[in-house]
């Protein structure tokens, strides 16, 4: 049986959930864990208070630290609105859960994660959307264009993989990391974007980055044939401040004023 047919077979085995009551996990792991995961049930939230999630079609992960390479994804029949520190899944580099859930995971999601976690140490948290601005910028033939501020301080960070089908094939595994090489921002043509962090809040910054200046970009292509390109060398000059700026605000500016947002939108994801 192809990869694929095993997938369907394991989705038609899945019952629908009406409710589901998690116990908390607070205290069962590690308390490095639990900040972990604390911090992408925050990003879950905030995916979906931005309107960036696709129902449950896209996936964020981050890996725990260790030797056993285990990172936690979202369960796949959730809303993003719905997902808690608890349910997180933490999965193993075959894609099997390491503790007994009721969930189950996005094999494309698996794939893709899983791709970059193995063979980037430094990417502890990776992000993927399908939102209608980033697919369409993936469709461009010159991708994200330096029409903005925030599209120049990207662009140097920004790397390509061409779209193979939906990524259920464990083969695309070593082109899209190949592609992404030591870049921590990915067009993933005619599907959408991805990012790269050492850290959730890093990821998740970078990533709001990227979304703003595909936005951006369909908003200022939409307006008419006047586009104003910056000057000459203003772009390079914009992406070496982006190189040092986008991090340094990620984790001491506006990650944890996001994480405030997320409790105040809603405190229950970090149970």
């Amino acid at each position: 049986m192809n990869r694929v047919e095993d997938i369907n077979r394991g989705v038609r085995d899945v019952k629908p959930l009406e409710s589901v009551e998690i116990p908390s996990l607070e205290g069962r792991v590690s308390a490095e864990e639990w900040a972990i995961r604390l911090d992408l049930a925050a990003a879950y939230r905030m995916v979906a208070h931005y309107g960036w999630d696709d129902l449950i079609f896209t996936h964020l992960s981050a890996r725990i630290p260790g030797p056993e390479h285990h990172f936690l994804l979202n369960p796949y029949n959730l809303m993003f609105e719905e997902v808690t520190a608890s349910s997180l899944i933490k999965v193993d580099v075959s894609g099997n859960p390491v503790d007994p859930t009721p969930f189950i995971t996005n094999p494309a999601g698996f794939t893709i994660h899983s791709a970059i976690h193995m063979a980037r140490e430094d990417a502890h948290a990776v992000m993927h959307l399908h939102t209608p601005h980033g697919q369409a910028v993936s469709a461009h033939a010159e991708g994200l264009l330096p029409l903005t501020q925030t599209a120049m301080a990207v662009r140097g960070d920004l790397a390509f993989h061409d779209y193979e089908g939906i990524a259920v094939d464990l083969g695309e595994r070593e082109r899209l990391v190949v592609d992404l090489g030591a870049k921590n921002l990915m067009l993933l043509r005619n599907h959408g974007t991805l990012a790269v962090g050492k850290n959730v809040g890093e990821c998740f910054v970078r990533l709001y980055f990227l979304e703003r200046a595909c936005q951006a970009q369909i908003m200022a292509l939409s307006a008419g044939e006047e586009i104003n390109n910056p000057p000459q060398g203003a772009p390079e000059i914009t992406a070496q401040q982006g190189a040092v700026g986008i991090e340094l605000a990620a984790n001491l500016l506006a990650w944890p004023a996001l994480k405030r947002k997320a409790y105040r939108l809603d405190p229950g994801f970090a149970t």
